[in-house]
């Protein structure tokens, strides 16, 4: 589950992170309030205004700005408010803009320059360890400085059962080239950045920039967390801050009813029962010609009103040619989910505009294959995985 940057910032500050402070607003004059409380509370006299979306790159697409006063603080609101914010990370039609961060200004002048870091903490699945990746080159594309300066990355994996020990911290201080007062606060920051990491249950933690202040302090200047939605269970007050309106509506829809849905850019819509044989399908799909349109896992159970219920999910996308149902009856009767394909098909009527390939493999796979062939139904029956793929590629050509 992706949160915003004031979510993110929430959470880190909740663990002793010090984070640049602001106060998210949805409208221009909530904006303006906000401003005149951060200035009270923090002093600030210039006012940084966030687009706050799910997607990097906010800035280069005109997200991110400096208001000087409060007149700017409004007018910048105002243009941020309700834009179609277009970054690298976005669709083509950029993401509507609900809300802005009015955050303090943290690089004011002091004994010292200002300088940026890029920090992350996320899971090293080929050794199955978290590791905090950083770099002295902080503010820009971590893809851009991978590819052009790969030496500037550095990585540092922690031992699970050991966690992360104070010489990592120091080391990281170290490679990021400070000393004195900076080297001890960025110590800290490592130190409190992966408690809050492990404690919160993310998936990913990405702060670009860490800053160093003009006056040696370490804050983080932006926050892209990423939750493992596995273990929201465990922090309730977490699972609130989800914002559907950043989410692709059919991804929430399928959710809602209990269906594993992810949607892809092709054009054969999947039904299938185990996340296994689903990747195994959609490489079929491809080998055959296609493309697939979805991930979906309609899981153990495949009665009637879950296959109407996923049939009308996949629909949706327009893109959809044709749809491959690949069930496997081990727990499930094949017999019962042919049942429901045919009853799913009924309810649905002229709804199903595409050919539909079915492919049931398992218990009762002969009843299940003879419901099919006498429903009347225009639902195409397979045996073999090969066999199904081929018929999906054939029902594309024609």
């Amino acid at each position: 589950m992706n949160l915003h940057e004031y979510q993110g910032k929430e959470i880190l500050s909740s663990f002793g992170v010090r984070t640049q402070r602001g106060i998210v607003a949805s409208t221009p004059e909530e904006a303006v309030e906000a401003a005149k409380k951060l200035t009270e509370e923090t002093g600030t006299g210039w006012h940084v205004i966030k687009a706050q979306i799910h997607a990097g790159g906010r800035g280069k697409g005109g997200g991110v700005k400096l208001a000087k006063n409060l007149d700017e603080v409004k007018s910048i609101s105002n243009d941020i408010i309700g834009m179609m914010l277009i970054t690298p990370q976005t669709p083509a039609e950029g993401k509507l803009v609900n809300q802005v961060l009015v955050a303090e200004d943290v690089y004011y002048p002091g004994d010292s320059e200002p300088n940026e870091f890029y920090m992350s903490v996320l899971l090293n699945r080929s050794t199955g360890r978290n590791m905090i990746m950083y770099s002295t080159e902080g503010g820009m594309d971590i893809e851009t400085v991978a590819e052009e300066t790969p030496h500037l990355i550095f990585t540092e994996e922690i031992d699970p059962t050991l966690g992360l020990l104070p010489f990592q911290a120091r080391k990281i201080a170290f490679n990021l080239g400070l000393s004195g007062s900076a080297l001890k606060e960025m110590v800290k920051f490592v130190t409190a950045l992966y408690t809050a990491y492990v404690k919160s249950d993310s998936a990913l933690f990405e702060i670009n920039p860490v800053l160093k202040t003009s006056d040696d302090k370490i804050l983080a200047v932006d926050a892209k967390v990423t939750l493992d939605d596995n273990a929201l269970y465990r922090h309730k007050d977490y699972a609130e801050m989800r914002d559907e309106r950043e989410e692709n509506p059919i991804e929430v829809e399928a959710k809602a009813a209990g269906l594993n849905y992810v949607d892809l850019d092709g054009n054969v819509g999947c039904m299938v029962n185990g996340a296994g044989l689903a990747m195994g399908t959609m490489d079929l799909i491809k080998q055959a010609g296609g493309d697939p349109a979805n991930f979906l896992d309609v899981g153990g159970t495949a009665d009637a009103k879950r296959v109407e219920t996923a049939f009308g999910i996949i629909l949706k996308d327009p893109n959809v040619k044709a749809i491959l149902v690949n069930i496997f009856g081990g727990i499930v009767r094949c017999d019962r989910v042919a049942q429901g394909v045919v009853d799913a098909y009924k309810n649905m009527g002229d709804k199903i505009n595409v050919p539909i390939i079915c492919r049931l493999q398992g218990t009762n796979a002969k009843e299940a294959k003879e419901l099919i062939d006498n429903s009347g139904m225009q639902i195409i029956s397979a045996t073999e995985f090969q066999e199904a793929a081929d018929k999906v590629g054939e029902v594309l050509k024609a």
